[in-house]
């Protein structure tokens, strides 16, 4: 009885510390996103666009894996297919953010027309913004199936989900980040849904560390 106990006791220490730690990278990966929104908009330093966007990718994983543990017994078959989507979509923000900041670090010789050509892992976003988009449509379902997150959580979810699938299509179609529907998708989901989700996923996940 004693070391069933224990064993108990330890997994819930362990439970309770990767929450914490995912809690953490959630407000890192809020912060992140709305920097490089920032940079990207505002300061526009070769430098720091692609790191925030990297660094943002690679936060998310950790906390998007988090989000997903909390929601895994509303319906399984989703829960591993949208998991999937979101990470490689954060995968590839990184991957794409780390392209990026190799290129401005080192910048190679190359012809100007072939510089402006999309990035192979990450065209036009179809990764950061359009499979990002549609895991979280998917986690947006299972947060409205689980006791584990208000409905309200749920509605930004999906909200934001419909903001990336946008920002993806008009970055293909119409590729001038000036043109009204991406600066105002960019605009809305960059500087305020996507850091807000994060920041609000970041608390939920740190309190949840003491019901573990």
């Amino acid at each position: 009885m004693a070391t069933h106990t224990s064993t108990g006791i330890e997994q819930a220490t362990q439970e309770a510390s990767a929450l914490r730690l995912a809690g953490i990278c959630a407000v890192l990966a809020g912060l992140s996103g709305l920097l490089y929104s920032l940079e990207f908009v505002v300061f526009k330093q070769a430098l720091m666009i692609p790191l925030f966007l990297m660094l943002g990718g690679l936060f998310s994983t950790v906390a998007l894996s988090a989000a997903y543990s909390l929601v895994k017994d509303a319906e399984a078959s989703v829960v591993r297919w949208a998991w999937a989507f979101s990470i490689v979509g954060a995968l590839g923000a990184a991957i794409h953010g780390g392209y990026d900041l190799a290129n401005a670090i080192n910048p190679p010789a190359v012809v100007a027309s072939l510089a402006n050509l999309p990035s192979q892992i990450d065209p036009r976003g179809m990764l950061t913004f359009g499979v990002s988009g549609l895991g979280f449509f998917g986690l947006a379902w299972l947060m409205g199936r689980s006791a584990r997150f208000p409905r309200t959580m749920s509605y930004l979810t999906y909200l934001l989900a419909a903001l990336l699938v946008i920002l993806y299509l008009g970055r293909l179609v119409l590729l001038d980040p000036k043109n009204p529907v991406i600066a105002i998708t960019g605009s809305l989901s960059g500087f305020i849904v996507n850091p807000l989700w994060y920041l609000w996923l970041g608390v939920m996940l740190w309190q949840s560390r003491k019901e573990a």
